[in-house]
Parts: structure tokens; sequence; C-alpha cells
């Protein structure tokens, strides 16, 4: 059975996650039925990763198999036209032919987010579901050094929600940087996998330390604490995107 690969961008505000649900409407579950709408193939969607509602994303990757062998244009193209009449906010941005043994999660050797503030007192208009907007002044220098002690193999249970199916809590941070253009601040970060909420609740620390109320040292204590209680507020969905996945073909 030929294997495709999709990389796929997407809204994630109508969306109760990229995982299919049975009563909620989910991004996967949008494209299988696209799919299924131009060739009539009920298709089980494996993604990078299950991002989560009012999650949104630039990169997500996902594969399929199909019985019938199909040009990877014709893939992209019809099932992005049947997206579109159902009305989803989801699009593929390619597709293409990929081996056999290629897995769109377990491929995968780096993943790459970002979450985005606005650090301003009027209310977002253009960003408005896409950034967490926060009125109170923010040292993004301050997040920055604070995050570098989050950086590295660490036992991540204090920004690990306890909804998380992860075997264990220990990951390898690989970056965690904060930086500022005018009133907006980036959060980037890059790791082969994180837990779940974990970036969320990485930002929310970091808006602790922003605010003055933490230093980095409190981050690292609540880090060694490995208990989710240290943990600082977990930011809103809105603001977070899976910008990449990589792999090595």
């Amino acid at each position: 059975m030929p294997r495709y690969r999709i990389d796929i961008e997407y809204d994630g505000a109508a969306y109760a996650g990229w995982q299919r649900q049975a009563d909620q409407p989910s991004v996967q579950g949008a494209i299988e039925k696209a799919i299924a709408g131009f060739c009539a193939e009920e298709v089980s969607l494996r993604g990078a990763g299950r991002t989560d509602a009012g999650v949104h994303a630039l990169g997500q990757v996902a594969h399929f198999d199909l019985g019938k062998d199909w040009p990877a244009d014709t893939v992209r193209d019809a099932t992005n036209a049947h997206l579109a009449m159902a009305g989803e906010t989801v699009s593929i941005l390619s597709a293409m032919s990929v081996p056999d043994d290629f897995d769109a999660r377990f491929s995968a050797i780096a993943r790459h987010y970002r979450y985005l503030i606005v650090n301003r007192r009027a209310p977002l208009a253009l960003d408005r579901g896409k950034a967490w907007q926060i009125a109170r002044a923010l040292d993004a220098a301050a997040m920055h050094d604070a995050g570098q002690r989050l950086v590295g193999r660490h036992d991540f249970t204090t920004f690990r929600s306890i909804h998380c199916q992860a075997k264990s809590p220990e990951k390898t941070l690989d970056r965690l940087d904060v930086t500022r253009d005018g009133e907006r601040i980036e959060i980037r970060a890059s790791a082969r996998s994180f837990l779940h909420n974990q970036v969320r609740s990485m930002v929310g620390t970091l808006k602790r330390v922003g605010e003055g109320a933490w230093t980095a040292d409190d981050v690292e204590a609540a880090l060694e604490a490995r208990d989710r209680k240290a943990c600082g507020p977990v930011a809103p969905p809105g603001g977070l995107c899976l910008m990449q996945v990589d792999y090595r073909y």
C-alpha cells in the first residue's frame, strides 16, 4: 500500500485538538473525512504531535496509507478541496510519497514550538486567538535567562499535565529562547518530544519571572521539586503553534 506524508497548517480554535474524538470536531477527523471524500477510502491518520484544543500549527506532519497509488499533488489538492467544502480551517501544504517505514510520530527527530505573547494594554484584533495578551510589562531578557535553567535533560514532572500518558517524565529540552520585538514576545522551544502541556506550563512559569514575581532560582527550584503544584499558571492554548517537525529524510 502506498504511504503518503502530508504537511499541514491549521487554526485550532474550532477544534477539540488534533486527535479524533467521537463527539467533538478534531483536526485528524476533518482530514480523514476529506481524504475519504475524494478517494472513497477510510484512512487512519497518524500525526507527529497531538496538539491540544485551541492550539495551532504551521508545520504539523502526518502519514497515512491508501490502497491506490495517487499522484501526490492530487492527494494535496483533492483533500484541500474537500476541506474547503466542509468549511474546515485546515490546509494541506504538501503531500509526498514516502517509504513504508516512515512514521510521522516515531520517525521525528525534533519538534519546534512557538508561543506568542503580545505585551500591551490595548485589546487584540488581528492576533486574537493567536496570542496571549498580557498588559503588565514583562522583562523578556529575564524570562530568557530563567528559561536556560530548563534546557537539558531533566525530570519535567512539574511541567507535566496530570493527564499526560508518557511513560517517563524525563525529556531533553534542546532550546528555550525568549525574544522581544516591540510588543511581541516569542518563546521558542525545541525537543525531540514534549510532555502533555509542557510548553504551556513552562511559558506560564516564565511569565512569573517576566513580571518580577519569580527569579531564575525559583524556576530551577520548581523544576527540582518534581511536583505539579510547584508550576506556574498554564498559559492559554491560543498562543501556541507547532512550527515544524524534523526528520532525517
